[in-house]
């Protein structure tokens, strides 16, 4: 083996340890029987059984499932339509068009939060979990809609012509053809958009008022008392969870008809 083959699987090692190994300290601590989280006294489940008797943890649980569950609806349906639409417009309009689109994405998300923040109190809607579901699907829309357009891309579009050739309507084209192939992007979109809600703290944080509490606000409210076991568990349980979903989308999104 050559030293640059030697150099390179080092390198890729040291970035997998940086990233990971943080995360496998956290779940391993997760368990620790020790109140305190620098020490290390024996394994136990007892932290994961307290967080599933916190009532205010579990509200914060349910408010985060509701949002993301809405707003990954909400940026399906107007990501979807996005991509096909642009798909259907001419170069110059289009490259126009997908910069107005892909906005969100590019400017910081504090930026985006402050944003949305001053909209509302412009329009003089209060706070609630209704803004933050409007936050996070303008967060979402985006992403839904480049992963689409990927898709979209690398389809056939003789496939839609033979159909309208054989006498279907552009609408029962697109049901019928179009829509089947767009299958697995359209799900690993709605799996990474429900991911990225379900994390989000910068958004929630801007436009969530009273008893519209996320988990990840609830994380962050845990965290001002000290780090203890129970925020290990219940961090690890969101790694966990986070990954297994971006991982899942990744594999939809990568079949082939």
């Amino acid at each position: 083996m050559n030293r640059g083959r030697i150099w390179l699987r080092s390198a890729s090692l040291a970035n997998l340890l940086f990233l990971y190994l943080p995360i496998a300290v956290l779940i391993l601590f997760s368990f620790n029987a020790s109140r305190l989280s620098a020490t290390w006294q024996g394994g136990t489940f007892r932290w994961y059984l307290v967080l599933v008797e916190d009532q205010a943890l579990l509200a914060a649980v349910h408010n985060s499932l509701v949002v993301a569950a809405v707003s990954t609806f909400l940026a399906t349906v107007l990501g979807v339509s996005a991509a096909v639409g642009l798909e259907r417009l001419p170069a110059g309009r289009r490259w126009t068009v997908e910069g107005a689109l892909l906005l969100p994405l590019v400017i910081p998300e504090v930026m985006l939060g402050v944003a949305l923040l001053l909209f509302f109190v412009m329009i003089k809607v209060p706070l609630s979990l209704v803004t933050v579901t409007i936050g996070h699907t303008v967060w979402n829309v985006p992403i839904v809609a480049v992963i689409v357009q990927a898709r979209l891309q690398k389809l056939d579009s003789r496939l839609v012509e033979a159909a309208l050739d054989l006498g279907a309507t552009p609408w029962q084209a697109f049901r019928r053809v179009t829509l089947p192939l767009l299958t697995p992007a359209i799900i690993g979109a709605v799996l990474m958009a429900f991911t990225l809600s379900l994390d989000d703290f910068i958004v929630t944080f801007f436009t969530a008022g009273p008893g519209s509490t996320t988990l990840p606000l609830k994380v962050y409210s845990m965290i001002k008392s000290g780090v203890s076991p129970e925020i290990n568990a219940l961090s690890a349980m969101l790694v966990l969870i986070s990954m297994a979903l971006i991982g899942l989308s990744l594999l939809v999104q990568r079949q082939r008809h």
